[in-house]
């Protein structure tokens, strides 16, 4: 059976390939940071689950999680590594902290990094293991490549993933695992819900007041028309089994978020955001 280790899998995009995974008849190592979510996965996806207990930015939980995997291995390699836990931090860049930015930063790169050392040893760095390498799968965004206004922070780490992704799967063409990202579009799970109730009266008195209104209700507009986190799931099975994947794959129910990317100039996209927000001078 082939393992693959999952991390974020409580909701969401995690959820999504921890179902699609383990049906498939991978053993999948699922990392969650509550042990209930560990107990009402287990439960969920029955024997091919495995939950590992840690947050990404805490380096000796997730390398003591990896010795936990390397045992179960009993000598073989890890069939992939999915990094996909993260969080968004949304608001103005003149008016974010440092601090929410480190915050940022240090989830959805960070740890990544500590995700990503602790386990590729695993994926067949270590020349002990037998079997085939293994593949990373990094969990990016359509805002990977295209920002949008009050998710700096966000689209930031999500730019910096790629780049991470693309020196990372250069320099480990020599122990023969590969880096692939897999960069969605919206993706309708309860995280649409909790983004309602957000705050937003600590900028009233800023000259972003009433785009920040409109920005908010154009997302809440479109989240629940997300794609479903299976769908997100399947696409992560498709990156870790075809025989030659590409190097990203972008999953989207909006086909217009790739012309924004590959085809308008950014000077036309930017006229096009302002006008909708109401960004305009």
């Amino acid at each position: 059976m082939k393992s693959v280790v999952v991390t974020g899998v409580s909701t969401g995009i995690g959820w999504g390939a921890a179902k699609v995974l383990s049906r498939k008849g991978f053993r999948v190592f699922g990392s969650v940071r509550k042990s209930e979510d560990a107990d009402r996965l287990t439960a969920e996806f029955g024997g091919n689950f495995v939950p590992l207990v840690f947050d990404v930015t805490d380096e000796g939980a997730v390398r003591a999680a990896a010795a936990k995997v390397r045992n179960a291995l009993d000598g073989h390699t890890l069939a992939g590594l999915v990094n996909n836990a993260g969080i968004s931090v949304a608001g103005p860049l003149l008016y974010l902290t440092p601090e929410e930015y480190r915050r940022q930063f240090e989830v959805n790169i960070i740890g990544v990094i500590i995700a990503t050392q602790a386990f590729a040893p695993l994926l067949g760095v270590d020349k002990d293991l037998k079997g085939p390498p293994g593949r990373i799968v990094n969990i990016s965004s359509v805002g990977g490549r295209n920002a949008t206004p009050f998710l700096s922070p966000y689209n930031a780490s999500k730019f910096a993933l790629e780049g991470l992704s693309e020196s990372l799967r250069r320099e480990l063409m020599s122990f023969g695992v590969d880096v692939i990202v897999v960069a969605p579009g919206p993706v309708a799970t309860k995280i649409w819900d909790k983004a309602a109730e957000v705050d937003y009266s600590r900028y009233d008195n800023t000259p972003y007041a009433g785009a920040l209104g409109r920005a908010r209700d154009y997302m809440l507009s479109r989240g629940p028309k997300g794609l479903k986190p299976e769908i997100l799931g399947r696409a992560i099975w498709k990156a870790l089994t075809v025989a030659r994947p590409k190097v990203r794959y972008t999953v989207t129910p909006d086909g217009f978020q790739n012309v924004l990317v590959n085809v308008l100039p950014k000077r036309v996209v930017d006229r096009m955001i302002a006008a909708r927000l109401g960004l305009t001078r």
